[in-house]
């Protein structure tokens, strides 16, 4: 899907209130959350590359539950949209 933001997807397709944006820059996909509920998402975070989420993937620990952004960021699904 593609809106004035750029292209998204919703990490979690029950709620079409969040959007997860991807662009392609640097030879790396770029990821961006936005939350119509919580406009200042967008302000507060900028852009991130793949490679940083990966980091971020690999410290998450389940037993310390919180944020998974195992579920939100789907490198797949991004490029497909990319090449949509």
């Amino acid at each position: 899907m593609n809106d004035d933001r750029g292209r998204y997807y919703y990490p979690n397709p029950a709620q079409k209130r969040v959007r997860m944006y991807v662009k392609e820059e640097e030879g790396t996909v770029w990821f961006r959350l936005w939350n119509q509920d919580d406009p200042q998402l967008w302000e507060e975070h900028p852009w991130t590359p793949w490679g940083a989420l990966l980091k971020c993937m690999e410290m998450y620990d389940p037993k310390q539950g919180g944020f998974d952004p195992r579920k939100f960021y789907d490198l797949d699904l991004a490029k497909a949209i990319l090449k949509g």
